[in-house]
């Protein structure tokens, strides 16, 4: 097929069972709402990761969209995915900028230029992998290794939401609250709520925090004065990058978690739609390595193919790439509303707090999730030894220093984990 030429589907194929693949569409309206629908399943993740490094939501929704029409014309519209904001970044991004955790980022032009460093790594390997296939990468990061590194991410955050998000007794159980909220939601409720849960866990908990604050004078109350002013267009706050060689070497390693989550990815499309893309694995690491490059740029944040636009499409059937440009395009408009990036700035950091504990946790369980999927066997001393120091390492921010420049915990796990690996593993042989 051509870029914009998919084979229309009737609706009723879904009523028998039946699966809409990559080259293939519905009708254009239902092919809008399924837009809607992953826009919306992006949503939360996008705007948070953001968040907590201190950058523009606006601008990240934006490039988010800019990000995902890159990935559509890099993979010729063969790959169903849509690019979200990074998590994986989060962390080193922190280290970086000695980002404090609220408001604009004072450095975000020095993690701009990693994030930039690393999309070039990654568009790098791409082009590697488009011309001797992935086995390389397979040896080199075995399961246990990509699921330690992506455990440690979340675990080395862990301190951020617990020691910095909440000032005062209140705040701290306004973050227990926000977690149950997420925690319920998540359990009592089915379909698209439960796939928001992130999304509609924050809602609620910003409605109670507003009740006992605003009513019962408990903290400080919520101000949506900035959302009533901001105008409802405008353009999203760009910023230009910083290249300083510190910065680069700390945010460069991230690579390593973007290509294991994209590899994951797409295996698991290739399983639920039956048509094999392991022969577009070097253009889709090209399409996201130049969408990250593309969006430090210009002030938005690394991104990555986002496993909730996977798992709506695990359950809808509905694997359409025509489906993702709309949702493309819907996000770049939603970048051009301050109103919007000011109603994401109104919401109480406790209650963010409390989000961040619950996905920095589901970050770290992802990673043991990736052990157990591929049954790693830790009764092998190899295994069980590449685990044990990468995740102490992450999580104590195990830092090595090189003359004026400092390998942080996540930088040590990552590169640990693969050299370390790769040692006991020649030992062994």
């Amino acid at each position: 097929m051509g870029f914009f030429n998919w084979t229309e589907r009737s609706p009723q194929v879904l009523q028998s069972g039946g699966v809409i693949g990559p080259d293939e569409r519905l009708p254009w309206t239902q092919t809008g709402l399924m837009g809607i629908q992953h826009v919306i399943a992006m949503f939360g993740s996008t705007v948070l990761a953001p968040i907590l490094m201190g950058f523009d939501p606006n601008m990240a929704v934006f490039m988010s969209g800019i990000g995902t029409l890159i990935f559509f014309l890099i993979t010729g519209g063969k790959v169903p995915s849509y690019l979200g904001s990074s998590f994986a970044f989060i962390g080193v991004v922190i280290a970086a900028t000695a980002y404090a955790g609220k408001g604009p980022n004072g450095n975000i032009g020095v993690a701009l230029g990693g994030i930039i460093a690393c999309g070039a790594v990654y568009t790098l390997v791409g082009v590697i992998v488009q011309l001797v296939g992935t086995r390389w990468i397979e040896r080199f990061m075995p399961p246990v290794v990509t699921g330690a590194i992506v455990a440690v991410i979340g675990l080395n955050l862990a301190s951020i939401p617990v020691k910095n998000m909440a000032s005062n007794n209140f705040e701290s159980w306004m973050q227990a609250l926000t977690f149950v909220c997420v925690g319920l939601v998540a359990v009592l409720t089915r379909g698209m709520m439960q796939r928001l849960l992130i999304l509609i866990g924050l809602l609620i908990a910003s409605v109670l925090y507003a009740v006992f604050t605003n009513v019962m004078g408990l903290g400080k109350p919520l101000d949506l004065s900035g959302v009533i002013n901001a105008p409802w267009f405008g353009m999203p706050s760009f910023h230009a990058p910083v290249f300083e060689a510190q910065a680069m070497l700390l945010i460069v390693p991230v690579v390593v978690i973007l290509v294991a989550e994209n590899l994951g990815h797409i295996k698991a499309v290739t399983a639920m739609t039956g048509k094999n893309l392991d022969q577009y694995m070097g253009r889709a690491f090209i399409g996201d390595g130049v969408a990250t490059m593309v969006s430090g740029g210009v002030g938005g944040t690394g991104v990555t193919t986002y496993a909730e636009n996977i798992g709506v499409m695990a359950a809808t059937k509905i694997y359409s790439t025509a489906v993702f440009l709309v949702a493309a395009l819907i996000a770049v408009l939603l970048g051009f509303s301050p109103k919007f990036g000011a109603l994401i700035q109104a919401i109480p950091l406790p209650v963010m707090g409390g989000v961040s504990i619950v996905v920095f946790g589901l970050i770290a369980i992802a990673g043991a999730k990736i052990w157990v999927e591929n049954k790693v066997d830790f009764s092998q001393n190899k295994n069980l030894i590449v685990a044990a120091i990468t995740l102490i390492l992450g999580t104590g921010d195990f830092t090595l220093k090189f003359g004026q420049f400092a390998l942080g915990g996540i930088g040590t796990a990552t590169f640990g984990a693969i050299i370390l690996y790769a040692l006991l593993n020649r030992s062994e042989d």
